[in-house]
């Protein structure tokens, strides 16, 4: 067997990561599908090339995955908690990245991994993707997760706010997070709380003028503030 010369030995070194065992041992515990697992260890690998905000494209080259389909984990992750996008300003430009923060948090700190997601909270993605026609960017993912998370939202008082944004005709991220921070502001915790503060908000409102509207029915979204 040919020996390693000093300089093939130095460069197979330098082409070495770190990949925590916990990681390997424990990824089912997190939800985490094996394909995914390979997402995560080619961000890790990007980030400590230098590249902490690699394409999906990009990932895809070293894997057998589509772009799409290396789009689609990303959100998948962002949805499990396990992956983020950070914003860091530097001369006035403003860069994002990746960054694996949580994923090692739940790795190493046992007490706080959560319990398997909720079906309530799971679903919560899949209504607002449908309520919006397409698939949600990773930011509105992320703006979600810090609802629950964060703000301590319950995921039935997040989806009353997207009925209710839908009732006003208003559907978009910026309305929802209004009504869940005036909420908030008042005191309100639950949705029966929410649907009794809306039937106020609603009898108020002055009477307005008939105007074409999308030919969405939001008879569903009246109605929510009837349900029991």
């Amino acid at each position: 067997m040919k020996k390693l010369t000093s300089i093939s030995y130095q460069q197979m070194m330098k082409d070495q990561i770190n990949i925590p065992a916990k990681l390997l041992r424990n990824y089912l515990q997190l939800g985490l599908t094996e394909t995914e697992v390979i997402v995560l260890l080619q961000l890790h690998c990007f980030y400590i090339e230098g590249n902490s905000f690699p394409t999906p494209s990009e990932i895809a080259h070293f894997t057998t995955l589509t772009d799409q389909e290396c789009s689609q984990i990303l959100r998948k992750l962002i949805q499990k908690d396990l992956l983020t996008i950070d914003q860091i300003k530097e001369q006035n430009v403003l860069d994002e990245y990746y960054t694996l923060d949580k994923l090692w948090s739940k790795l190493y700190e046992p007490k706080q991994v959560k319990q398997e997601t909720s079906e309530e909270t799971h679903n919560i993605f899949i209504l607002f993707e449908q309520e919006f026609g397409r698939p949600l960017s990773p930011f509105e993912i992320e703006t979600i997760n810090i609802w629950i998370d964060e703000d301590e939202q319950q995921p039935s008082l997040i989806k009353a706010a997207l009925r209710e944004a839908v009732l006003m005709g208003k559907l978009n991220f910026k309305y929802i997070d209004r009504i869940l921070r005036e909420w908030k502001k008042k005191g309100i915790h639950s949705v029966e709380q929410a649907r009794t503060h809306s039937k106020a908000f609603h009898s108020n409102q002055k009477p307005r003028e008939t105007r074409q509207e999308s030919n969405r029915d939001v008879s569903l979204y009246y109605n929510w503030l009837d349900e029991e």
